[in-house]
């Protein structure tokens, strides 16, 4: 049983670490607003994190693999979202913290802008589905399902947290305010690098299969 914790912890963090939009996100947040504004986006993002990984234990990736239009459909969606979020960010690059203001002005604005742009990933679904399928026995009890669905959530929130009390330390936030508009434009053509190559891979497929 270990080993099989072991497995799915491993292939869970080799995907956590590599940089990508949530990465971004919290950076931006954190260097250029308030820690609990950028733990709170933390707590959006570990919310869909648990939310895709149960809904894979219970075959929603399963669902997605048989239905591709249906995936296909959230992720247009996710891709039109970073595309808005990095647009806000690139229009708002003068003022200390504009970019964060222009986009989330509370902690509640910043959990939901975690949420948003975690739920509108579907292949995290097929992913924990994979890691699931790859790493569970055949017939595993409820407190192994229990037990690997906390720990994918429990790596979520340490890695997310750990990146909000990185960026929002002092020295961070300092070089963020002298050098906003730069550090703004950068995560606006991020997001948005994300958001574009979301909506080119989904319009491909989309393309392939008419």
């Amino acid at each position: 049983m270990l080993t099989t914790f072991l497995t799915i912890a491993v292939l869970h963090w080799v995907v956590l670490v590599s940089p990508g939009v949530n990465f971004v996100l919290i950076a931006q947040l954190a260097a250029g607003s308030t820690r609990s504004v950028s733990l709170a986006a933390v707590a959006g993002i570990t919310t869909v994190t648990l939310l895709w990984a149960s809904l894979a234990l219970l075959g929603m990736g399963a669902v997605f693999s048989a239905h591709p239009a249906l995936r296909q459909g959230f992720q247009i969606a996710g891709a039109l979202y970073l595309c808005h979020v990095g647009w806000k960010l690139w229009r708002s690059p003068v003022t200390a913290a504009a970019g964060v203001q222009a986009v989330t002005t509370s902690r509640a604005a910043a959990f939901r802008m975690g949420f948003i742009t975690n739920v509108f990933n579907p292949k995290t679904a097929l992913f924990f589905g994979s890691v699931f399928a790859t790493a569970l026995p055949p017939s595993p009890g409820i407190g192994t399902l229990a037990a690997a669905l906390l720990l994918v959530w429990f790596n979520a929130v340490v890695w997310h947290v750990f990146l909000a009390l990185a960026f929002s330390h002092g020295r961070i936030q300092s070089a963020y305010q002298r050098g906003r508009a730069v550090f703004n434009r950068g995560a606006a053509g991020l997001v948005g690098a994300f958001g574009l190559r979301l909506l080119a891979t989904t319009l491909q497929e989309l393309r392939a299969r008419a």
